[in-house]
């Protein structure tokens, strides 16, 4: 498995975005890449053996981050999105493929200052890992109301726990992926968008779940970032379980329309969203649903590492409860820091 992180650079006085990311890099080494907007980088673990290996390897390249942030007068954020900053007013990096993305997706692709926290997870066989994705699908919106963390957005309360979720669903090719019927008709989907034109490689596509035959792997991608790296390393564990678990199911094509409903009321509501039970006919608690997601993968999850995850709060809930964007974004940056021990 692998994990990576979306991490913000700010002034360290204003706690506005900075687009430092060139220097940062220089400083912080192998491990921490560019990310789309010239204010943010991307931490990526190495190939790791366990969930345990995984957390620890993302503490320590945010560390790395932090300490090459510093250096430069900044400080390293980690939140789904900046609480007040205008996204559009950071420059998109001088990369051939980010701007012509940029180009191609206009204010879309401006729009996305928000970071999440990707968790890819090694596959056997391209079977398998079709198997997984549609196990994965009516659990991914639980995982996301758990996980909010980004409730204000350009200076303002969005009415939204998970404004990244919205955000990013202004892309193409984004959200809930459909249905491919089998490993074969994903290629055959590929295949043509290709040949159209439409993309240039697989990774051309920001799906909450999307299969990464490059690297062998389910890539699971619902979860703003988490400010506290305790519950990145809880949601490190809850999803390399989720797609362990999964891979050994049906495999049966997941419901598009319950995927959906359900990932709305995750983002809009956190925890005390009311959800589609996915194998039955009635609406849950996310909280509830949590618990027995908890349940279900509990046999492949580390348990130790999930104990943060209480699933009945959010990140979101600190940063409204800071009472005002400034003051959220500023708790959020001392949380950043603090130590996953």
């Amino acid at each position: 498995m692998g994990v990576e992180e979306e991490l913000l650079l700010i002034d360290e006085r204003t706690l506005l975005p900075v687009a430092a990311s060139t220097r940062v890099l220089e400083r912080a080494g192998e491990g921490v890449k560019h990310e789309l907007l010239a204010s943010f980088v991307e931490t990526a673990t190495d190939i790791c053996g366990s969930p345990r290996e995984a957390a620890e390897q993302v503490w320590s390249l945010r560390r790395r981050v932090i300490d090459a942030s510093g250096a430069e007068g900044l400080r390293a954020l980690a939140i789904g999105s900046h609480p007040f900053a205008t996204p559009e007013d950071t420059p998109v990096v001088e990369n051939p493929e980010y701007l012509e993305f940029a180009k191609a997706a206009g204010p879309a692709a401006r729009r996305q200052g928000v970071c999440g926290l990707h968790v890819h997870v090694g596959m056997p066989d391209p079977e398998t890992c079709m198997r997984a994705h549609e196990g994965v699908l009516p659990w991914v919106p639980v995982v996301l109301a758990v996980a909010a963390n980004s409730p204000w957005f350009r200076g303002e309360a969005s009415g939204l726990l998970s404004t990244r979720a919205e955000v990013l669903a202004t892309l193409p090719r984004s959200g809930v992926p459909p249905v491919f019927g089998s490993w074969d008709g994903w290629v055959h989907t590929m295949e043509r968008w290709q040949r159209a034109g439409v993309l240039k490689k697989p990774t051309q596509t920001w799906w909450d779940v999307r299969m990464h035959p490059a690297l062998g792997t389910l890539e699971l991608r619902a979860p703003d970032q988490p400010t506290d790296p305790r519950l990145a390393g809880a949601l490190v564990a809850l999803l390399h379980a989720l797609a362990a678990w999964a891979a050994e199911g049906e495999g049966r094509p997941a419901s598009r329309a319950d995927c959906h409903t359900n990932r709305f009321f995750a983002s809009r509501f956190g925890p005390r969203a009311r959800l589609i039970h996915p194998d039955e006919d009635r609406l849950v608690s996310a909280s509830e649903l949590f618990a027995e997601l908890r349940g279900l993968v509990s046999r492949h999850a580390d348990l130790d590492l999930l104990e943060p995850l209480d699933g009945l709060s959010c990140e979101a809930d600190l940063q409204l409860a800071a009472g005002d964007p400034l003051a959220a974004c500023a708790d959020a940056v001392e949380r950043s820091l603090a130590s996953p021990a």
